[in-house]
């Protein structure tokens, strides 16, 4: 039997609204919400006393738009049979290097950067969506191609598969989704079951195209990759001192924030740091800072602890899972969010580079919103469609990958 398949054909007893509410993860779907509703309480906190807003509710209106949005995603794609999404294969890809392609060409310019598509209702930033089409295609493609783990030369073609939406995010230019890419990839390879001499050769691989990015072609063909800013920001964690007005001053700015909340905090809405607009992007990268300066450590902690929640949900999904692509999938949006959560908290306390990631439920951001909850809908799909025939059918079995064990 194929990967793929799930076996004999559903017979067609309708949708049972009951064995779906049954078998939905509700501690997933209670953590994720609690994650919102803490991240529209610090964006008004962060935002209230902003006096180049029209109204104080202005963010939290803004990003009250996209819960809605998102949790009509959510819903929608949990009912979905996650298994569809593997005849979906190529217009799903091909859909979003078009997509992305279109950004750099139509797309709205801010700040120097090339990332959104604009609507007559709401921005698109194409970058944040990608993400979850690459999770989607590449779990397709490592399922279809289970029989070839040994093969290099689609190892290779796996790679390219994830290069190409990388490179177009890396030129808007976004290096943090870029790097997110890499990160999906990585853990979704070890998932499928890649061989450790493959994964030596395309570690040693990434650190060379680090080495001639960074400092290779710069210095020897005059060609720069890298913006001035980005390689600041990668590098100012090191040695803070270098720059007293960019970079460095977001992360010394950050760093006093969380310092000055100590154990408890200074209360809700009373963080000098946030109010008196010191802290710089302080509703979007940098709100964990907000947190910790108004919250403290424990209420940092309670955050955490949140994520933490999410994710031990993601790897029970990831690990129940009856088919290797649903296991793939799960591990494709764990590698988002444990990448994504890890670095921004990191680089608010300065032990990471300040890579411009949002904190996902949490920061500011429509986009971010709705494909962090759209995810969580394709959690949701891979719990509910390995745990019951949802449309009536009899469920499934099938062949697995090294996470069954």
């Amino acid at each position: 039997m194929s990967v793929l398949q799930r076996g004999t054909d559903r017979p067609s007893a309708g949708f049972s609204v009951g064995r779906y509410l049954s078998n939905i993860d509700w501690i997933l779907l209670v953590a994720t919400l609690s994650l919102v509703a803490f991240g529209m309480a610090m964006i008004y906190s962060a935002t209230h006393a902003d006096r180049n807003i029209s109204s104080p509710t202005q963010y939290v209106n803004d990003q009250a738009l996209g819960l809605a949005a998102g949790l009509f995603a959510l819903v929608v794609v949990s009912l979905v049979d996650f298994s569809w999404f593997v005849g979906l294969k190529r217009y799903l890809y091909w859909g979003n290097v078009a997509l992305l392609g279109l950004t750099l060409v139509v797309g709205a310019e801010r700040m120097g950067a090339r990332r959104w598509i604009a609507t007559p209702l709401f921005d698109v930033q194409t970058s944040e969506l990608s993400k979850l089409l690459v999770v989607l295609a590449l779990a397709a493609l490592l399922a279809e191609g289970v029989e070839l783990r040994g093969r290099l030369r689609f190892l290779l073609k796996s790679v390219a598969y994830v290069a190409l939406p990388a490179f177009l995010v890396f030129v808007q230019p976004d290096l943090g989704t870029a790097l997110v890419f890499v990160a999906v990839l990585g853990v979704m390879l070890l998932v499928w079951g890649i061989r450790w001499t493959h994964a030596a050769l395309l570690g040693g691989g990434a650190l060379l195209a680090t080495t001639l990015v960074v400092r290779v072609l710069p210095q020897t063909f005059g060609l720069e990759l890298l913006k001035p800013y980005q390689i600041q920001r990668l590098t100012v964690f090191l040695n803070p001192s270098q720059d007293t007005s960019g970079a460095a001053y977001q992360l010394s700015q950050s760093k006093i924030a969380v310092a000055s909340g100590m154990f408890s905090g200074k209360g809700y809405m009373d963080g000098t740091q946030t109010n008196l607009n010191f802290l710089p992007a302080h509703h979007t990268d940098f709100i964990f800072s907000v947190i910790g300066e108004e919250f403290g450590f424990l209420g940092s902690a309670i955050l955490l602890l949140l994520f933490l929640v999410v994710l031990w949900r993601a790897f029970r999904i990831a690990s129940a899972s009856k088919t290797l692509h649903g296991t793939l999938i799960a591990s494709g949006v764990i590698a988002i969010l444990l990448f994504q959560v890890f670095v921004n908290v990191g680089m608010t306390l300065g032990i990471m580079p300040i890579t411009g990631i949002p904190l996902p439920f949490v920061s500011f951001g429509s986009s971010s919103l709705v494909v962090f909850l759209t995810a969580i809908g394709l959690l949701q799909s891979v719990h509910v469609h390995s745990r019951t025939a949802l449309y009536g059918g009899r469920l499934r079995g099938d062949q697995h990958g090294p996470m069954a064990a």
